[in-house]
């Protein structure tokens, strides 16, 4: 991926600094609590290229680099996380056919994503596998020209608004090691494709996460990633990497956003005669809650930078997804208790920030996993 000219960025980033002032937040605290999707955000969103950002421009992509798109998560992610949700799920569904995809897929489905005329994302969890891929149980039997698809996804995001997912099964249930059993494919919602229910969740509202279930679903053979059986492990791991840069991308724009938050209420709400920012008690808390946000932007942008050069960097995206979420979750608590009582009101932002904090810790990998893939790759970097 190329990395935008600053004149480039600067100018990409301002077009989306002021969509998300004029379209965005005077309507976020309504449709968070109603836990409404946001079509009319959506439209807009389309129109600004961002369900092409990482997708090349031969394809009708803005072709962004990933430091680029790095800083528009976190800038989205600061007004309202749930929006970067809706265009990065569905990217990296499109990295997977930029990746690995056949010529024909590319030309076919590349240019419809990047106008969000088709917009979908992945569908790898299921009930009883979330990290353990491997586990999957969905499977795709060969029929004639196409394949039979039966199993059941659950905690897709775009579930409900989405047309299209990498929809990661086993064409071999069989096979060992388990991972040559398994195919991702591109599977556009028809017969047999259902969504059983919507997913109440904490936070992360407006954004639909739903349970998908397929029965006897039909998909063309030539919908198979690569036209090649076997390898859907490695087409859908090799998106990871992009959306953990992406997670820890929110996770800075949510920390952010807490700090921003409490450093303007210290400086209204008074005790004792004097504002509290005044009171070393929370100066500490702030001092604290700026490093944290600013050590976190650093890891984020030395990953993607990584990524951007074509580098292994799954150490690094684990690292930044592992310290920025964090620091989501740290920052948001420590504004809360600087809001005192008001933190705990829905009048407040700070509130919405600090139940969408925690699912960054839980998405794309688990945090307790990504200090696992940082210390075998610190091995493996360094053997004696």
């Amino acid at each position: 991926m190329r990395e935008s000219a600053p004149a480039e960025q600067a100018l990409i980033l301002d077009s989306v600094a002021r969509f998300l002032d004029r379209d965005v937040r005077p309507h976020v605290r309504q449709l968070e609590h109603d836990d409404i999707y946001p079509g009319e955000m959506v439209e807009k969103m389309k129109a600004l290229g961002l369900f092409g950002a990482t997708i090349p421009a031969e394809y009708g992509g803005l072709g962004l680099g990933a430091r680029t798109y790095a800083k528009i998560v976190e800038q989205v992610s600061t007004v309202w996380m749930s929006l970067s949700g809706i265009f990065n799920s569905h990217l990296i569904m499109a990295a997977a056919v930029q990746r690995f995809g056949t010529p024909a897929q590319k030309a076919s489905f590349l240019p419809r994503f990047a106008s969000g005329e088709l917009r979908g994302g992945l569908a790898l969890t299921e009930p009883d596998c979330g990290t353990d891929l491997q586990a999957v149980r969905t499977t795709a039997r060969r029929d004639g020209d196409g394949y039979v698809v039966n199993g059941t996804k659950t905690w897709i995001s775009n579930g409900i608004q989405g047309r299209c997912f990498a929809l990661l099964v086993k064409t071999d249930p069989k096979a060992e090691p388990r991972h040559r059993g398994m195919s991702l494919f591109l599977a556009e919602k028809g017969p047999g494709f259902t969504v059983s229910r919507k997913l109440e969740k904490l936070g992360y509202k407006g954004i639909d996460s739903a349970e998908l279930v397929f029965s006897d679903f039909r998909i063309p053979a030539d919908r198979l990633i690569g036209g090649e059986e076997g390898h859907g492990l490695q087409h859908a791991l090799g998106g990871l990497e992009l959306g953990r840069i992406n997670v820890a991308a929110r996770g800075v724009g949510v920390a952010q956003a807490a700090l921003d938050e409490a450093v303007r209420y210290s400086q209204v709400r008074k005790t004792f005669g004097k504002p509290i920012s005044q009171h070393q008690a929370i100066q500490l808390k702030l001092g604290e809650m700026a490093t944290q946000v600013q050590a976190a932007r650093l890891l984020v942008d030395h990953a993607a930078s990584a990524y951007d050069l074509g580098e292994r960097c799954d150490m690094e995206a684990g690292m930044a997804k592992l310290f920025a979420t964090e620091a989501a979750v740290n920052v948001s608590l420590e504004s809360m208790r600087i809001h005192g009582g008001y933190g705990y009101s829905k009048e407040f932002t700070v509130e919405r920030l600090y139940r969408d904090a925690p699912l960054l810790v839980i998405g794309e990998g688990t945090n307790e996993m990504q200090r696992i893939i940082i210390a075998r790759q610190l091995i493996a970097r360094n053997p004696v």
